[in-house]
């Protein structure tokens, strides 16, 4: 009964249709079908299945009840599990335990590939499966190869007598890689090597072999790890020379008859806003009071004008999709004759770009709309900083004179943002200010010297607030006119949140005292107005990351319709920074198009742009995941030299694998494996908040302040490992405080079951002695990029 049949999940439809339309609970079910409890997990089991089949509907508590669908004749099941078969083209993205999904080339759904069925596709591999649906989506078996994966690996380089060998550092990859070629004889045996993939595999058990090319150095130095990370990823820092040649091409300045026919824009005061180092401008603003309400202008570089479709420096731009910004340096999506000279907003220089002026009322509603293509001449480079100094909100930062001679104009664009803001919010859009980290470096900018939060200072935060809404207002004026002449575009696509998602963090809302209706939830109002109330207030910070957690990732994708959830609009898409992402440049392309009234031709263009979207999607994932594993060497370096010392912080997340704790100063994260609490047999509780002890009751919970010992860092990995100070010392009133929050009765009897000896564990719970744990080792991530298909995603910041 392990597996259950149709047949018995007809029979739970037939349970569920005596007592429909009510909902029944998982033991009333067992006893109608006559299965004893101890084999409930079967029946959720079936449950789940109908539930993807969109057949049964998941209510709190395990309960379950019929989908409720209009009269007439209820669809069999048969008919709802026949399978559909389609060819799909894309690139295989391999997780290191094996399966892997496939990133379709048209931007549709993953698709999920079992081990058995990748044949002899490789990691990153263009490849062509058969999919079918799945209960758990679509499921594919791969049937061709159409492009290998780049050759280049990074490896450490195995001996044992006479034989040598391979073994790729991306756990990606197969495990071993014959070595072909002689081996390079490297005085240090723990030498990282860059090796390329002479000989793929042609069937699912052939070993691939591969020749060294270069020594890459010592492992565990800084420059050393950087370079394996972007190896492992693909990233190519240099443009090849056909895309240089190009570049040099490109005049020092705007040649006069580039300007004509634009709309002359220098004589506005529109000047940059960015953080002090900021090497590329491709946004200026414009903001004064009217009679009526307020006047903006957002001029953006024109970046379409340099970069034609066809050019080497378009082909390096669309592989590339997106700038890559790590600790001491950027690897940009242009080349810099275009990125930080003739394309970049600098002061006092005439500068081709894309406008839009929106006319507002004085409460904040657009009333008029013009796109424009233009020229302007930026009148200053204020800074962040230096902005929020001359509006008085910090007295921590040096003055910036340019930003101390326009603070008429600043107070203006601060009131306007701050309407805005408010507009956005009480339409539910999301605002989660969850804290990221910035690498501080030495005076060589090399090695880490701190590790800090991001923007930290309030003044400076609602200096780039302003900046931001101005750009949501450009990026949603653009889209509503692009939407309104039924023009193809790539717009910036994020949905609802899945509705088991919902349910679990109004129970886990509950179970930190913050009591949360479950249709409060699903209402992009009321959670708003949830975020609002619990602001400021104990376990506010855990609450918005597990609403990040909850939520699906914004994509590119041309459909116009779905909307952004997060910013509770229908018309979204990327405008305002064309320097940087691909998608601008695809829409300012377009927009150009409408504005010299060229034909367009949406049959041919929907599919480019399709498939531009997708690849973008999959491109910006790239590059968080290489910049969350950059910033995690930076924090692994900075730490190898402090095992041994004590840190105070806050448990971040909590796991079958332990316990996560984010420490106050420095901004670094360590794992406190299961194995470390020896005191003790932990249970992860149903909803995953919390390690419960068997015997003594003391629990280790999200949100709850900690003090640990490191114990030790390994760099290679980025793996930091801790243990509590205090663990003889923990004692049972804190099972009493937490229990003294005011928790709903749905939290409360959730950790009863998750004690009870009958109680179905869930999919992440795990009673594991300590000791018995996988060696304190991290898990790996569930999917590819780092980022989890079927269990949720854990990001540490969510792009817009």
């Amino acid at each position: 009964m392990k597996n259950m049949k149709k047949i018995e999940r007809e029979a739970v439809m037939e349970a569920l249709r005596a007592q429909a339309p009510r909902a029944q609970h998982v033991a009333e079910l067992c006893g109608h079908l006559n299965i004893p409890k101890s084999q409930k997990d079967e029946v959720l089991d079936a449950l789940e299945q109908l539930v993807n089949l969109n057949m049964v509907t998941e209510m709190p508590g395990l309960r379950f009840r019929l989908k409720r669908t209009r009269p007439g004749r209820a669809q069999p099941l048969a008919e709802v599990e026949r399978p559909t078969v389609s060819k799909v083209r894309g690139t295989l993205m391999r997780n290191p335990k094996g399966f892997a999904f496939l990133t379709p080339d048209d931007g549709s759904e993953d698709v999920f590939v079992p081990p058995q069925f990748q044949g002899a596709a490789l990691h990153g591999d263009r490849v062509e499966l058969l999919a079918r649906p799945s209960p758990k989506g679509r499921e594919g078996k791969v049937v061709q190869v159409l492009d290998r994966r780049p050759a280049r690996f990074t490896a450490t380089l195995e001996k044992r007598g006479r034989r040598a060998w391979l073994t790729p550092d991306d756990p990606r990859l197969p495990e071993r890689v014959e070595l072909i070629g002689d081996a390079p004889k490297a005085k240090d045996r723990n030498m990282a090597v860059i090796a390329r993939m002479v000989r793929f595999p042609q069937g699912s058990d052939d070993t691939p072999g591969a020749e060294i090319v270069d020594l890459l150095g010592v492992q565990g130095m800084t420059a050393v790890e950087v370079q394996k990370i972007k190896i492992r990823e693909g990233v190519m820092e240099e443009f090849d020379e056909r895309v240089l040649a190009e570049a040099r091409e490109v005049p020092e300045e705007v040649p006069e008859e580039d300007k004509v026919g634009r709309r002359d824009l220098r004589d506005l005061d529109l000047c940059t806003i960015d953080p002090e180092d900021a090497r590329d401008h491709d946004d200026a603003i414009f903001c004064e009071r009217t009679k009526s309400g307020w006047r903006v202008v957002i001029a953006i570089a024109d970046v379409s004008h340099y970069v034609r479709p066809g050019t080497a420096i378009d082909q390096s731009a669309f592989e590339r999709c997106c700038s890559i910004y790590l600790p001491d340096r950027a690897i940009p999506m242009l080349p810099r004759e275009l990125s930080s000279h003739l394309a970049s907003l600098i002061p006092d220089t005439d500068r081709l770009c894309m406008g839009v002026e929106i006319g507002l009322t004085k409460r904040g509603k657009v009333r008029s709309v013009q796109l424009f293509e233009g020229v302007m001449r930026s009148r200053a480079k204020l800074t962040y900083r230096g902005v929020a100094r001359a509006l008085g909100l910090t007295n921590k930062v040096r003055s910036q004179p340019e930003a101390e001679d326009r603070i008429e104009n600043l107070e203006g664009l601060r009131e306007l943002a701050g309407l805005l803001r408010e507009k956005r919010r009480s339409r539910g859009a999301l605002e989660l200010d969850l804290p990221e980290p910035k690498v501080v470096l030495d005076q060589h900018g090399v090695e880490p010297v701190d590790v800090q939060r991001a923007k930290d200072d309030p003044g400076v935060r609602v200096a780039y607030q302003m900046v931001e809404e101005m750009m949501l207002l450009a990026n949603e004026v653009v889209a509503a006119e692009m939407k309104k002449r039924g023009v193809p575009a790539i717009y910036r696509i994020h949905g609802k949140p899945d509705e088991k998602k919902i349910l679990l963090f109004s129970q886990l809302a509950a179970a930190l005292g913050h009591d949360l209706d479950v249709e409060d939830a699903r209402n992009p109002k009321e959670l708003t107005a949830f975020l609002r109330r619990i602001e400021g207030k104990d376990g506010a910070d855990v609450l918005q990351y597990l609403l990040l957690r909850s939520m699906q990732q914004a994509v590119y994708g041309i459909d116009s319709e779905t909307g952004h959830f997060g910013l509770a609009t229908k018309d979204y898409l990327h405008f305002t920074s064309p320097i940087r992402r691909y998608p601008d440049l695809a829409v300012h392309r377009v927009l150009k198009k409408v504005l010299r009234g060229e034909p367009i031709d949406a049959v041919t263009l929907k599919p480019h742009l399709a498939s531009v979207a997708a690849r973008a999607s999959q491109l910006e994932r790239r590059a968080f995941v290489v910049e969350r594993d950059v910033v995690n060497l930076y924090r692994a370096i900075l730490m190898r030299d402090r095992v041994g010392e004590d840190f105070d912080g806050v448990i971040s997340s909590v796991d079958r694998y332990g316990v996560r704790v984010a420490f106050d100063d420095p901004y670094v994260e360590a794992l406190i494996p299961l194995q470390a609490l020896e005191d003790d047999y932990y249970e992860l509780d149903d909803l995953g908040i919390r390690l419960i002890g068997a015997r003594s009751a003391q629990i280790y919970e999200l949100g709850e302040r900690i003090q640990v010992e490191l114990t030790s860092v390994e760099v290679a990995s980025r793996e930091i490992l801790a243990v509590p100070t205090t663990l003889d010392q923990r004692k049972t009133e804190r099972r009493t405080k937490t229990r003294g929050r005011g928790r709903s009765r749905s939290s409360r009897e959730g950790e009863k079951r998750s004690r009870s000896k009958d109680g179905r564990k869930s999919k992440s719970q795990s009673r594991t002695k300590a000791g018995q744990s996988k060696g304190g080792q991290t898990k790996r991530s569930e999917s590819k990029g780092g980022q989890t298909k079927r269990q949720g995603k854990k990001t540490t910041r969510k792009r817009r």
